[in-house]
């Protein structure tokens, strides 16, 4: 038997949404160890004069322990 937890992340990226998550599990997986799946639970925008400048994503990672 598997025993799994989840903790949420925050973080941001200049270019996408999709930089921003590969960043957060990178980022994890430097201080948590099997790691099993990331959802994305939500996702917005900084707009600085009518630009996007920062995409920031709001993750739910999920590992295994023990």
């Amino acid at each position: 038997m598997s025993v799994l937890k989840v903790i949420e992340v925050l973080s941001n990226s200049e270019k996408s949404w999709e930089d921003a998550t590969a960043k957060a599990v990178k980022k994890a997986s430097k201080s948590v160890k099997n790691i099993r799946s990331a959802f994305v639970q939500s996702q917005s925008v900084v707009v600085e004069n009518d630009e996007l400048k920062e995409f920031r994503v709001n993750l739910k990672i999920t590992f295994e322990v023990g």
